[in-house]
């Protein structure tokens, strides 16, 4: 570690925090559905999607209405992006005159891209025509993204309401988020991508003279495409599929620093917005920022954590200049420091896109980025999923406060009883059961896929599966395609986003229902120092309860025999 590296990774939270309070109070005006600045521009066209689809956007909904309303979207979705997957090869815009995906391999990858996990078995420019990026991915990429920031804002109406199971209007949520949100950001994003050299074009690949003369190869063939505009929604709403195979590592993706800092802000943007947003929405900005400090007391250490791990040299590559750290499979371009961040905002974040081999880091930088996706993604969490996952865990904190005073716990005013610890509870064991239930079946029956023998191969199973059922996509190499992974990883994908959705909106519902109570005597105060440091011991304590077993067995076996020769 260098104080160099330090002070950028220290400069980049401060340049977050700074853009991310304006739009967090700009995501509480499109929360409330009141005006903004672009409301003169983009009325007419939000009106005009309304009448199309014959939506009333007054129209409220309950749990059931709005959960059956983004299940049926997204199901659609589903459907669509595999029949394009399939049928590429009678589709314009496929100069390489690519064929179809498989089913096996379309399946994993429509989950992924509608599940907003953007998981890859593939690489990207070898597999996927113009055509099938644009309006098969990219699409959905703006479509996942606005379905976690809806659920975000029905979970956030049924804190501050009372006395009614209304949350919202599903269809105008998924609207005004991508109207007001998505695109203005998206826009001027990619635009700068492209000042910086990401490509945007309809060209065919092109072929480019190499200028060593002593390369066996004289040319090189440069494949291009619409890349900024995917890139740009990758990032904001942490999704994370790279339109190349080596994802934002390849220098078309994140050709300059400035590139890199731009979607190293973007992919952790919007979480952390919403924290703000949240603090308005219940009329106490202290309420957001006990949980932005939460998500930073998880995060700050962790990006520190995978520096100092990433900068201390392996024993076993004595001989080899190492006194700027393990460089194998990182960012080198832009130092150890960049990398970590990318590592921690993307792991900790849902976002899943890389600009480095994970599979390269140390045993326990890797574990650390492991933990972060054990955690739920809260420090900050995905777009929207983030939010909500804090908000879980809030109300199984003050559950268990109350249970240590004898006290029927509240929060933000409301009732947590058992009712609603239940569902808090059921929305957090979803993932854990998923990832420990599937890395079982992987050690046991699909280990034969996996290129590395040991805790590094055990590491690869547990990584593939936390990724798939947190929604990140990021992974370890040496995870080979097959059959059984594809159909398995969809799966865990689609539970893993929708049976956390909905226990959320029926929570959001009975939270709706139950009447608002004053703060008496014994009530816990949800803000501030103490209910920070509560909350932040309950994420540590939950992950550590369902995952030290599996960790064990995996990262920290692999650090012992690495640099304890075991």
């Amino acid at each position: 570690m260098t104080p160099e590296g330090v002070l950028q990774i220290g400069l980049y939270f401060v340049l977050l925090l700074a853009l991310a309070y304006p739009l967090g109070l700009y995501l509480h005006r499109i929360w409330a559905g009141e005006r903004t600045f672009l409301t003169p521009l983009l009325a007419p066209l939000e009106g005009l999607l309304y009448r199309l689809s014959g939506v009333d956007p007054r129209e409220e909904m309950d749990a059931r209405a709005y959960g059956k309303a983004l299940l049926l979207f997204n199901a659609l979705g589903l459907l669509s992006l595999y029949l394009l997957l399939r049928g590429q090869k009678a589709l314009p815009l496929n100069p390489l005159g690519l064929p179809g995906m498989p089913p096996d391999l379309a399946f994993n990858t429509a989950m992924s891209f509608v599940t907003n996990t953007n998981w890859q078995f593939y690489s990207g420019e070898n597999t996927l025509g113009y055509l099938a990026q644009m309006l098969g991915l990219a699409v959905q990429n703006f479509l996942s993204a606005a379905t976690g920031i809806a659920v975000a804002f029905a979970l956030m109406r049924g804190l501050v309401r009372s006395g009614t199971r209304h949350l919202g209007n599903a269809y105008a949520d998924l609207t005004r988020t991508t109207l007001y949100l998505l695109l203005p950001l998206a826009l001027p994003l990619g635009l700068l991508l492209v000042s910086q050299g990401v490509p945007q074009s309809f060209r065919p690949p092109v072929q480019a003279e190499l200028l060593d003369p002593t390369l066996p190869r004289r040319e090189v063939t440069l494949p291009l495409g619409p890349v900024a505009s995917q890139v740009a929604i990758k990032h904001l709403g942490t999704n994370g599929g790279g339109y190349f195979g080596a994802n934002t590592a390849h220098p078309f993706e994140g050709p300059t620093p400035l590139a890199d800092l731009l979607v190293l802000l973007a992919e952790t943007l919007i979480p952390t917005a919403l924290l703000f947003a949240f603090g308005r929405a219940v009329g106490d900005m202290r309420q957001g920022l006990t949980l932005l400090g939460v998500a930073l007391a998880l995060w700050v250490p962790a990006t520190l954590g995978i520096y100092a791990l990433e900068a201390r040299p392996n024993p076993h590559l004595a001989g080899v200049d190492q006194s700027l750290g393990q460089l194998e499979g990182k960012e080198v371009r832009f130092g150890l420091a960049r990398t970590a961040i990318f590592v921690a905002g993307t792991t900790g974040t849902s976002t899943g896109a890389v600009d480095a081999a994970h599979d390269s880091l140390s045993p326990l930088g890797g574990g650390i980025a492991l933990f972060l996706m054990m955690l739920g993604e809260v420090s900050p969490g995905g777009v929207g999923s983030g939010l909500y996952g804090l908000l879980l865990h809030a109300l199984v904190a003050v559950f268990i406060a109350g249970l240590m005073v004898g006290r029927t716990p509240e929060y933000l005013g409301k009732k947590v009883g058992p009712r609603e610890t239940k569902l808090a509870a059921f929305g957090l064991l979803v993932t854990p059961l998923l990832v420990l239930g599937f890395t079982a079946w992987g050690a046991a029956y699909g280990a034969s896929q996996v290129g590395n023998p040991g805790p590094h191969g055990f590491s690869e199973i547990l990584y593939a599966f936390t990724s798939m059922a947190n929604n990140n996509g990021s992974a370890f190499a040496g995870l080979a395609p097959s059959p059984a992974y594809a159909y398995l990883g969809g799966l865990v994908m689609w539970l893993g986003r929708f049976w956390v959705i909905v226990p959320v909106l029926v929570l959001a519902e009975a939270l709706a229902e139950g009447k608002k109570v004053a703060a008496g005597p014994g009530t816990l105060p949800t803000h501030g120092l103490l209910f920070g440091l509560w909350l932040f011991l309950v994420v540590l304590l939950l992950g550590a309860l369902n995952f030290f077993p599996a960790l064990a067995l995996g990262p920290v076996a692999d650090h012992l025999r690495l640099y304890g020769g075991w």
